[in-house]
């Protein structure tokens, strides 16, 4: 049968729930397990596509075009696995479907009520996942702290889940704070010992509680006291202290017993650990031979989780390469034409990711043309791609008024536009174009040297497109057209193929890359940087 583990957070937020469960994903898949995972998020939006990136960070995108939660890519990178739309659910997505039944006048009259229709609903999702992968555990992590109002439907769902298959076949995990009294020079058990007292007023007890410091907590009657005063067994109070590296936090965990703790209690008769590999990959990340500094040139630089799978994508890449990447986070708004020399002459390389409307828009327009004029490696993610044709049109294309119609519906020459058909009359959540879309690589091209392979598939997540209208003027000015639609119809890669890399892509390949799998175009980027 399969097994349900769930993952809740107390004290404050932003404790890293999602590294834990990610992290346990690892550790189980690595002793043979199939595992799936899954975040449930309680605000109202449908899903995380309409948010801003300042409130929420980046919005990842599965292959089957689900807009989610930033916890995904964890998972992805984690467990190697790709999920899909079953594997976030929020509070918004669980309304709109029990209001849309009650509409159908699917529930026969009945009045509607949180329980049972809205945890019905939240039930169905938990356990669909798991039989959509076949996966031997299903990790969900509930989004919130405890103790917030927004997120008891979905704990009461959890409890309900608990009992329906058994409390051998699930497992409720907390992670909390310790926080460290430098006054004192000592850990404080007693916010722990509160919200685990709050989770229980809910009906759920915790088996495992994960202590999160950024301090070792040397002291090991801290440990004993949770144990003791929070129901559960001293070898099930996990320590899970701050690393220097992301990916040691598995191995970290794995050292204080954490999948066997877990297998136990789940009865789950599983291999040891294989992490040799992982082990491999995390001391290439903590020893590189040489050092590369990368611009990140965006509009959301001041939250950086606005960009967090870019930056791991850059890790990865170095990490293969034996380099650490430093990425020098740069505010497209304060780039200007007076300091862009003194900006952006100290860097390795350039990159421009993703975003929407035209704030910021001329800073990275100047960042890829520097870094065309400057021969600098350059790396177009998206609205990175869309800049380097609007520069390249402005600037040696002959169209000095050249822009997109997202940011001048009036400019005479939209570069960049809606594709026949569109138009900017449509509701903005879920209308993108969303998911994993093929693309051919041109051959004897940047791209295609960089993948190896004349077809590849990439996720998308935008609306606008490259101008048809302007293809051939672009080509006789020295743009190569190097990636398309399999029917020809639209661009989805350009380059500068004579510089040492210079590259815009329409899709978000940030999403595909892996710590031990690093994607190619990154690898391309900081490989030429070096």
């Amino acid at each position: 049968m399969t097994k349900y583990i769930f993952v809740t957070g107390g004290v404050v937020s932003g404790l890293g729930k999602g590294i834990t469960a990610a992290s346990l994903g690892r550790l189980l898949k690595s002793r043979g397990l199939k595992v799936a995972a899954q975040k449930l998020d309680p605000y109202i939006n449908v899903d995380s596509g309409t948010m801003s990136p300042y409130q929420h960070g980046e919005v990842y995108v599965t292959e089957d075009g689900a807009e989610t939660d930033l916890d995904l890519g964890h998972y992805e990178r984690f467990i190697d696995e790709d999920l899909n739309r079953y594997s976030n659910l929020t509070a918004g997505k669980v309304y709109w479907n029990v209001l849309n039944k009650e509409r159908r006048g699917e529930y026969l009259g009945s009045t509607v009520q949180v329980i049972p229709h809205i945890t019905d609903e939240i039930k169905a999702f938990i356990y669909r996942v798991g039989k959509h992968s076949d996966a031997d555990v299903v990790i969900t992590e509930l989004g919130g702290t405890i103790g917030d109002i927004e997120s008891q439907p979905f704990i009461e769902a959890a409890r309900q889940v608990s009992l329906e298959v058994g409390r051998e076949n699930s497992l409720f995990i907390h992670v909390t704070l310790v926080p460290y009294l430098r006054g004192s020079n000592e850990h404080k058990s007693k916010p722990t010992q509160h919200s685990v007292k709050e989770l229980q007023d809910m009906g759920i007890h915790p088996d495992v509680i994960v202590l999160r410091s950024d301090e070792p907590i040397e002291d090991d009657g801290v440990m004993r006291k949770i144990a003791l005063f929070c129901n559960v067994q001293p070898d099930c109070v996990i320590e899970n202290r701050t690393v220097s590296c992301l990916y040691e936090a598995p191995l970290m965990l794995e050292a204080a017993g954490f999948s066997g703790v877990v297998c136990r209690r789940l009865g789950l008769d599983a291999s040891a650990p294989a992490l040799d590999e992982w082990r491999e990959m995390v001391e290439r990340m903590k020893h590189p031979s040489r050092a590369v500094t990368i611009g990140l040139v965006g509009k959301y630089t001041q939250l950086r989780d606005a960009y967090l799978s870019v930056a791991e994508a850059l890790r990865h890449a170095g990490s293969a390469l034996g380099a650490a990447v430093s990425v020098e986070w740069i505010d497209s708004e304060r780039l200007t034409a007076e300091n862009a020399e003194e900006t952006l002459s100290p860097l390795d390389g350039i990159l421009v990711p993703g975003g929407f409307g035209s704030r910021g828009i001329e800073g990275m327009i100047l960042a890829a043309q520097y870094a065309r004029a400057n021969g600098k490696p350059y790396l177009g993610l998206c609205l990175g791609m869309q800049i380097a044709v609007i520069e390249f049109a402005r600037h040696v294309a002959g169209l000095p008024d050249a822009s997109s119609g997202e940011f001048d519906e009036n400019c005479p020459h939209k570069v960049i536009d809606f594709m026949p058909g569109q138009s900017s009359g449509v509701d903005k959540g879920g209308t993108l174009r969303l998911g994993s879309y093929p693309c051919v690589a041109v051959p004897n091209t940047t791209l295609a040297r960089c993948y190896g392979a004349a077809e590849i598939a990439e996720r998308h997540r935008h609306r606008y497109e490259f101008n048809n209208d302007y293809r051939d003027v672009m080509r006789r000015a020295g743009l190569t057209l190097s990636g398309m639609s399999p029917d020809g119809t639209l661009v989805e890669a350009v380059e500068l193929t004579g510089q040492p890399f210079y590259v815009g892509v329409q899709y978000h390949p940030e999403f595909k890359s892996r710590p031990n799998r690093p994607h190619p175009l990154f690898l391309g980027l900081v490989k030429a940087a070096l």
